[in-house]
């Protein structure tokens, strides 16, 4: 029965992983696609390669999904596969609701939502402080920086090509938005394929399959491959609303919003093992070098719709996961 259940946990996670992949798409490529820098194909193609070798790069943000949300070792094997399918279930279906109505909420989010609200429903131990720490703190800071970073190095490049023929440095920044989008892709992978990582490595360890120390080079495999997967399905609805719903972007505020956001994702990953959300970074990007036109040019509606939906992530996650793990609980003991 066990191995059955773990069985279907990691088909999930791999789902999740999918959706992830197809949710985020947008984050890597939306900008290059809305400057007609890469064609959507070759644009979606890029970014699910350099997913796939970003996954491959690090552990750092899977073990703090595997160790350092909620307490697993508390319960039995059957009781911690149901916990986790149970958070997989709430992260997924928020991610398609968000999806639906073309609005880049977090996976990330979404993903720590579910495991906190199935760890009040089962009264485990969740570590509220390395939430607090790890997911919270940095929720907040990464837009704030990205947004300050943002529009602070794009009035540094406006203030370094002023005297350049804008249809020359405009197309050299397209040509440049090619290595941005492919640095973002990689943070993606970087950030976001190790979190599916951490949660299988948290099913293993729950039904006896593992010790958790290591992350098992199929594990790694398999998450790369899903989130690749996901990334070259596309996501139109919320690339359209990244790429031109914010702000109308031209090459140069692409290549900028795409850069400061790939250093921040690396920053978190390897410095501070932090599971950010790659959406809240590069949407904060996008508003950071848009401002620098005027602040009216940034669709502050739009933005005030996005920013509703990252405050509701957490506990709507949290909320359908507890309800799914109470229905499993029912019918699976």
């Amino acid at each position: 029965m066990e191995l059955a259940l773990v069985v279907v946990v990691v088909a999930f996670a791999l789902g999740f992983d999918y959706t992830n992949g197809f949710h985020d798409a947008a984050n890597a490529i939306a900008t290059s696609v809305s400057t007609r820098a890469l064609t959507p194909r070759a644009a979606l193609i890029m970014a699910a390669v350099f997913n796939l070798v970003g996954a491959l790069l690090g552990t750092h943000v899977a073990t703090t999904i595997a160790h350092d949300i909620i307490q697993i070792n508390d319960v039995g094997p059957h009781e911690g596969l149901v916990i986790v399918l149970s958070a997989l279930v709430g992260a997924i279906t928020w991610n398609l609701i968000t999806w639906w109505l073309g609005l880049p909420s977090s996976s990330t989010h979404a993903l720590i939502g579910g495991l906190a609200g199935v760890g009040v429903a089962s009264s485990i131990t969740v570590h509220w402080d390395a939430i607090l720490d790890k997911v919270v703190i940095p929720m907040v800071l990464s837009p704030l920086l990205g947004f300050a970073a943002a529009f602070l190095v794009m009035v540094g490049v406006l203030w370094l090509v002023r005297r350049a023929s804008p249809a020359p440095a405009q197309r050299r920044f397209r040509i440049a938005q090619t290595a941005s989008a492919a640095a973002m892709a990689l943070g993606h992978g970087l950030q976001d394929a190790q979190k599916t990582m951490g949660v299988i490595v948290l099913a293993l360890v729950a039904g006896g399959y593992h010790d958790g120390d290591t992350i098992p080079l199929w594990v790694k495999l398999a998450a790369a491959t899903a989130i690749s997967l996901g990334t070259y399905s596309g996501g139109w609805r919320i690339m359209r609303t990244l790429g031109r719903k914010i702000i109308e972007l031209d090459p140069a505020r692409g290549f900028v919003a795409e850069s400061v956001s790939a250093v921040v994702l690396y920053l978190n990953a390897y410095w501070l093992h932090a599971p950010v959300s790659t959406t809240h970074t590069i949407t904060s990007a996008i508003m950071g070098v848009g401002a620098t036109k005027r602040l009216s040019a940034v669709r502050w509606g739009v933005a005030k719709s996005i920013g509703i939906a990252w405050v509701l992530t957490i506990p709507a996650a949290a909320l359908v996961g507890g309800g799914v793990y109470l229905v499993l609980r029912t019918f699976l003991g």
